[in-house]
């Protein structure tokens, strides 16, 4: 009789969850509809229409995550599916803001596919036996972060600052490990580091206008960072107080971040891809020599050959050298 009673429970939670998540993503989901339908899904329709609406669900199903706190030491299907459904909220939020194989999408893919393996990655951490095969595909979330970061500029003094971090961490945690996680732990974190080093170096402070955008994503790398370390001191140095709302709280917001930073992936592309025009155009001048027997006319009014040219200084910015084609007409 207990035993009918706790499945009894548990399907009416499970159906109350349901309900709830349903009943907060139909309105977004039908308006995604709608935008399709009349090619409304660019970043600055989506700024104008509301970031915030959209993340109802996300900061619903944290709620309920929250609320329910389901104890670490009670796997179940349950669990997983409470501890999952903020990241697949997420996941979500993503395919919102605009989804395609253009190159356009190239950053928002690439964030996507690292939350649908984050999603696996929480769903397999919930059962012990599995805690390896979780971190693997944790690794394979964060190179896709790692991937969508780039590694442009390269900011090698964040990368000293935060490699000797890991080096400290990992002289105190590694004694403390299991013989069999050590290796995995070891790879694991260095990738997580290295996802780390290229969200704070998305952040140029003095040396162009940095977005919203990428002051999320660097927050969410260094707190991606600080659940992980926790996690770890948690289960193999030390218990923590209040561990898993420490590290719960954190790799949610540390997710939050990194989603937030697709808002404007599409209009950050289409402005490099402005700014590498301008640049070309910049650098086309006379010191390209055309292939169509073009002559330089430099300011005493005499023509030379391009192949030729000597009275004509190109390094020389006071001297105007035109270059024209044997028609006279100006190259571009």
């Amino acid at each position: 009789h207990m035993f009918n009673c706790r499945v009894a429970v548990s399907i009416q939670s499970v159906a109350r969850l349901i309900v709830s998540y349903v009943s907060a993503w139909f309105p977004f989901c039908f308006k995604f509809c709608l935008f399709n339908v009349y090619n409304m899904t660019s970043p600055t329709q989506v700024l104008k229409s509301g970031i915030g609406p959209k993340l109802v669900p996300f900061f619903k199903t944290v709620a309920i995550y929250f609320v329910v706190l389901i104890p670490t030491d009670q796997p179940s299907v349950f669990a997983a599916a409470l501890k999952a459904l903020p990241i697949l909220s997420l996941v979500a939020f993503v395919l919102l803001h605009g989804m395609s194989f253009g190159d356009e999408y190239f950053y928002s893919r690439r964030i996507l596919l690292g939350l649908l393996c984050s999603v696996v990655g929480d769903v397999l951490l919930v059962w012990d036996p599995f805690f390896l095969h979780g971190l693997g595909v944790f690794l394979i979330a964060q190179l896709f972060y790692i991937s969508a970061f780039g590694f442009r500029p390269l900011n090698l003094q964040a990368a000293g600052v935060i490699f000797a971090a890991l080096a400290v961490g990992m002289m105190i945690l590694i004694p403390h490990i299991e013989v069999s996680f050590r290796i995995g732990v070891l790879i694991y974190s260095i990738v997580l580091m290295t996802m780390v080093w290229r969200a704070i170096s998305r952040v140029q402070l003095f040396e162009e206008l940095w977005t919203w955008t990428k002051l999320c994503s660097c927050a969410g790398g260094i707190l991606f960072a600080f659940s992980d370390a926790c996690i770890c001191f948690h289960h193999f140095y030390t218990p923590l107080p209040h561990a898993q709302v420490l590290i719960m709280t954190t790799y949610y917001a540390a997710q939050l971040g990194i989603s937030l930073s697709v808002v404007d992936c599409k209009a950050s592309y289409l402005d490099s891809l402005k700014n590498k025009e301008d640049s070309n155009n910049k650098n086309s001048s006379c010191e390209n020599t055309p292939s169509d027997n073009s002559v330089y006319t430099n300011s005493s009014g005499s023509d030379s050959d391009c192949s030729t040219i000597n009275n004509c200084d190109l390094s020389d910015n006071n001297v105007q050298c035109d270059c024209r084609t044997n028609a006279g007409n100006l190259c571009t």
